[in-house]
């Protein structure tokens, strides 16, 4: 008789590890903050998820970077203790895949086309919305394609025209392995790009962002859909790192802006933006600041996000 050995599960309690955020960060807790799933459906048949944060009419809508999830977001709406929505863009997170349009298309317009349906439906007077990466060219186009959902725009380490080799190293790290053998595989995948993230962090941000198949192996979320659409899903996944195809194209889109935006600089090496950047970003948009952040890479939320929530509680104040 043959004895087939059951997988070992990972537990995972989506909103159970907020007290290790408040840990890492030094913030008070006094027990997990209230925080829901929303779903929207976009197209017929597909929907984006979103992380509705307090009970308030929402004030701030964060979008995360490619290859992410609306938990990167967590601390720092741990942080700010203001009503928000952090939504999970087309194809990562619990959102459903991008559509037929968008794998063609495969940039951030395409993204911002479905972000507008879920900003409608959770957060049509949103003070701000502050994207990441891809999650902020995609609310550049936003701004660009629905102005009247954009009233103040924050943009994180990312702006249109940026050199594509400076973001190889993300490139390289959301293109490859799609699918791990076990969790400890996946972790070691992970640690080796972010040698300097604590073990704590790292960990639950795998939870956030991967899932454990039945057979007990892991696959990214934002890769569940190219397992079964190998070539599509390649084309569109590297469109949506900092330097993919279309960015540029949105340049135009940042020289309409017509409301007040700030550029966060992350000053570390592993972050995309140069000085040239920051010089094109002030010539380009009228209303637009800097704010740099000395010890944060690419992902601010993540190096710093304490100051970065700071940033964005001055430059778009609680109501």
């Amino acid at each position: 008789m043959r004895v087939v050995n059951e997988p070992e599960r990972v537990d995972y309690d989506e909103f159970g590890l907020f007290h290790e955020n408040a840990s890492e960060h030094g913030l008070p807790y006094d027990g997990s903050p209230l925080v829901r799933r929303a779903a929207v459906e976009v197209t017929p048949g597909r929907s984006l998820s979103a992380l509705v944060w307090g009970d308030g009419e929402p004030e701030l809508v964060l979008l995360h970077g490619g290859a992410q999830n609306a938990h990167t977001w967590d601390t720092v709406a741990m942080a700010l203790r203001r009503p928000l929505v952090a939504i999970d863009l087309p194809g990562h997170g619990h959102s459903g895949g991008p559509g037929l349009h968008q794998v063609a298309g495969a940039g951030p317009r395409a993204a911002a086309t479905d972000v507008a349906v879920a900003v409608r439906a959770l957060a049509p007077a949103a003070d701000a919305v502050v994207g990441m990466s891809f999650g902020g060219v995609t609310a550049l186009a936003l701004a660009d394609q629905d102005p009247e959902l954009v009233r103040r725009l924050v943009l994180v380490d990312v702006f249109p025209g940026l050199a594509p080799e400076r973001s190889r190293h993300i490139a390289e790290f959301v293109a490859g392995q799609a699918t791990f053998a076990s969790f400890d595989d996946l972790f070691a995948r992970t640690k080796g790009f972010n040698p300097d993230r604590t073990d704590s962090s790292l960990r639950r941000g795998i939870l956030h962002n991967a899932q454990q198949l039945p057979d007990g192996t892991w696959v990214w979320r934002h890769s569940r859909w190219r397992v079964d659409r190998p070539d599509e899903a390649a084309r569109y996944e590297a469109s949506s790192t900092a330097g993919g195809p279309t960015f540029g194209e949105l340049l135009d889109a940042a020289r309409r802006l017509t409301v007040p935006t700030m550029l966060a600089r992350g000053m570390r090496p592993d972050s995309v933006l140069r000085d040239d950047d920051e010089e094109r970003f002030l010539e380009t948009v009228r209303d637009g600041v800097v704010r740099r952040f000395p010890d944060a890479g690419h992902s601010i939320q993540g190096d710093m996000p304490i100051e970065l929530a700071a940033a964005i509680a001055e430059f778009a104040p609680h109501r």
